[in-house]
């Protein structure tokens, strides 16, 4: 896989993003968080138009480097799925409708060892001045070693200027570790049944 090379990253927490919920739907009664971040950082350096390459970042794990980076290619997503549920992460979508959500958001991050996906998030985003923060996920053996920090970020970098949100319910320290803020209220709603819709028949 080739891309741009951003360096290594490591990061001392030992902050765990255990229990963060992409989804309000199928946790309802579970009392969330709702947090925001306003990024400011830069959105790159390849001009407006233009094909991104792929943004690649390694995290040091010891003697053992994991890729951070935002190609959706080679992703076994039945392993994937199986990983989630493993780790009490699934949140019901078949891994054909998991791929879908990641295929169809603006933007996308994903942590490998190897071959092997063991971290992911994606960035729902208007271009312009609001984005959420869904369905952040490390491996549950390769916690609090800065994966799901460096995961984060790179989905950041990508939205400078841009109202950040997401739903968590008991990873905030990690979050605010990142910049985020809690907001004293967020109202959802599930229209119809939760799941039941094209991309999961």
């Amino acid at each position: 896989m080739t891309g741009k090379q951003i360096g290594f990253e490591t990061d001392p927490s030992h902050r765990s993003n255990r229990g963060t919920v992409a989804v309000s739907s199928g946790h309802i009664g579970r009392r969330k968080h709702h947090l925001y971040n306003q990024s400011l950082t830069r959105s790159g350096e390849f001009r407006r138009g233009s094909p991104r390459a792929p943004d690649l970042r390694l995290v040091r794990l010891g003697l053992m480097a994991v890729r951070i980076d935002n190609s959706r290619e080679g992703i076994d997503w039945m392993q994937a799925k199986a990983d989630l549920a493993a780790d009490a992460f699934d949140n019901g979508r078949s891994a054909e409708a998991l791929e879908q959500s990641f295929d169809r958001s603006q933007h996308v991050a994903f942590a490998r060892d190897g071959d092997r996906l063991i971290g992911m998030a994606r960035l729902l985003s208007d271009g312009v001045c609001n984005a959420y923060l869904v369905d952040v996920w490390t491996m549950s053996s390769y916690r609090r070693q800065g994966i799901g920090s460096a995961l984060v970020r790179l989905l950041l970098d990508e939205v400078p200027g841009q109202h950040v949100g997401l739903q968590t319910d008991d990873a905030q320290s990690f979050y605010s570790a990142l910049g985020f803020a809690a907001q004293p209220m967020f109202l959802s709603k599930v229209v119809g049944n939760w799941l039941d819709n094209d991309a999961n028949r």
